[in-house]
């Protein structure tokens, strides 16, 4: 049976971030994957507002309003308000995060090479194809895309 993309590109991440998720576990490290773009992101500049660090993880706002708020549970990060506006958020890594860095980086170095790794058994390296659908769908997104496509299908029906 035919895969659609969207399980496809499901199953793949299940499969990358799985394992990524149980490297960090066998590392006695309490972090999931999904928090390493904004943790990466603090690592070059702090405080940030939850849009700038949104910008730069290259991640949506919802997205990371929802990681930040798993990330001050566990303590990783701090939430401060801004200097001028009380209801912006600036956020920091807090001690606990930063505590953390070197073991990160260490499984980041060992996440690096496994991705070096498959990119390359495959002919065409993953990063370099994602990249490429990436910048595809910036220019045309899905959704213009399947608007097309019900267009088609519509003067299919009608002609």
């Amino acid at each position: 049976m035919h895969r659609g993309l969207g399980t496809q590109l499901r199953h793949l991440i299940e499969l990358l971030d799985g394992a990524v998720g149980r490297a960090y576990e066998e590392e006695g490290l309490a972090y999931r994957p999904r928090y390493t773009p904004l943790v990466r992101a603090l690592m070059q500049r702090e405080p940030m507002t939850i849009g700038q660090l949104a910008e730069a993880a290259g991640l949506t706002q919802p997205a990371t309003t929802q990681t930040l708020a798993l990330m001050l549970k566990e303590g990783l990060v701090l939430s401060e308000p801004g200097p001028v506006d009380g209801r912006q958020r600036w956020i920091r890594l807090s001690a606990t995060g930063r505590a953390l860095l070197p073991r990160l980086q260490s499984c980041w170095r060992a996440t690096a090479s496994a991705a070096a790794s498959l990119d390359a058994e495959l002919p065409v390296p993953l990063s370099e194809v994602l990249d490429l659908a990436i910048e595809a769908l910036e220019e045309k997104s899905f959704d213009e895309r399947i608007a097309a496509a019900r267009g088609r299908q519509s003067k299919r029906r009608g002609a």
